[in-house]
């Protein structure tokens, strides 16, 4: 959902009336969509109950666009339907290769007519799940049906085709001069610490293992590395955990308006992702984070970081906990080339990265299509997720 409210951000700060409506398959949609951003759920359910949550969600999109957030049948397909039967241009944002997660392009669903009956008929079966590996790999074959593709990293871009849309951040909301670093680290409890912070989901990929063993080379007992929010999918974090207690906090989630005074408390904003398939197909939202903050970042030279960065950030080679424990001490050794490489991402991150320098790569397109299904009208758009 990330994803989604970068792109309605940047639809609204174009003029656009916005409204998202999506399948919403579990309790609770995370994070909590901004006050200004209204969602409309339909309950997702397994097939074949599906078709009557897909019949919902096509009375539900009204717009003069639509706006597809990822390849999947319950997003990209319901929008080309409804484009079927209302000639209404598609828009599609893809910020993933999820297939990656199962295999990349050697996924391959063959299965015998037993395993079919198992998968399908059973009210079990893995394919009533809309989830699955299958529906992922069908999403991406039909990418090519939808008029326009935005993409928020070259990995996707040569993958795909598209136009170029990285990941934003409202730089006016994410503004270091209205917070006071210290009285954010009291608040979240954090004052006793020198804070590393990793905003987001834990994954293998992203290299929080790393950070935690370069901790332990230091062993400096005031460092601590603070996850805040994400999704817990498995039982990934809760490893991490059980195994360097001594060096990790956990925060809640926050809504999107507290975020910038959660990233306030950081003293380093860690990003080390690894070298892996998965990890060159995104753009990791946590380097605009700590960028619009003006905060000192920590990556590695894994598919887009180090462009997106430029000089501004601090990088290292990914799978080296004895790098990142080098360039952390270097980072905390020498504060104030720390602060002045944080402005210049900042700097950085309001030319490239904001949602006023994304509207006007994103403008064009959208009035091109605009007018040409609706002249008349005043510019809205759907945008489609689950």
């Amino acid at each position: 959902m990330t994803r989604v409210y970068l792109v309605s951000q940047i639809l609204q700060r174009l003029g656009y009336s916005v409204e998202i409506v999506g399948c919403q398959f579990g309790q609770s949609i995370y994070p909590p969509p901004p006050e200004n951003l209204p969602v409309i759920p339909v309950p997702g359910k397994p097939l074949p109950g599906f078709m009557s949550s897909a019949t919902q969600l096509l009375s539900q999109i009204r717009g003069d666009i639509i706006y597809a957030i990822k390849p999947r049948p319950t997003s990209l397909g319901i929008a080309l339907l409804k484009k079927f039967y209302t000639r209404r241009p598609v828009f599609l944002d893809i910020d993933d290769w999820e297939l990656s997660w199962f295999g990349g392009d050697g996924y391959d669903y063959r299965p015998s007519p037993k395993d079919f009956v198992r998968d399908f008929l059973k009210p079990d079966g893995d394919l009533r799940d809309m989830g699955h590996h299958y529906y992922v790999s069908l999403g991406e074959r039909w990418v090519n049906h939808a008029d326009v593709v935005t993409v928020n990293n070259q990995f996707l871009q040569q993958k795909f085709g598209g136009h170029y849309l990285p990941n934003s951040k409202d730089t006016h909301m994410f503004d270091p001069a209205r917070f006071d670093p210290a009285a954010s680290r009291q608040k979240y409890g954090l004052s006793d610490y020198r804070v590393l912070m990793f905003p987001g989901t834990a994954r293998p990929h992203k290299g929080l293992e790393d950070v935690l063993m370069a901790l332990d080379q230091l062993n400096q007992p005031d460092l601590r590395l603070v996850i805040v929010g994400g999704r817990k999918p498995d039982g990934y974090e809760d490893d991490l955990m059980a195994r360097w207690p001594q060096w990790l906090i956990k925060l809640p989630r926050f809504p999107m308006e507290q975020m910038a005074e959660v990233v306030a408390a950081a003293h380093v904003v860690v990003v080390p992702q690894r070298d892996t398939p998965t990890a060159k197909a995104q753009f990791p939202i946590k380097l605009t984070d700590g960028m619009s903050m003006a905060k000192p970042i920590l990556s590695t030279h894994v598919g887009d970081i180090p462009k997106i960065l430029g000089d501004t950030g601090y990088l290292v080679a990914p799978h080296a906990p004895e790098e990142l424990a080098k360039m952390l001490q270097i980072i905390l050794d020498n504060p104030d080339q720390a602060a002045a490489q944080g402005s210049l991402g900042r700097e950085r991150c309001i030319q490239h990265y904001s949602v006023d320098a994304m509207a006007e790569r994103l403008g064009p397109l959208l009035e091109r299509y605009v007018r040409r299904s609706s002249p008349h009208a005043s510019p809205s758009a759907h945008c489609s997720s689950s």
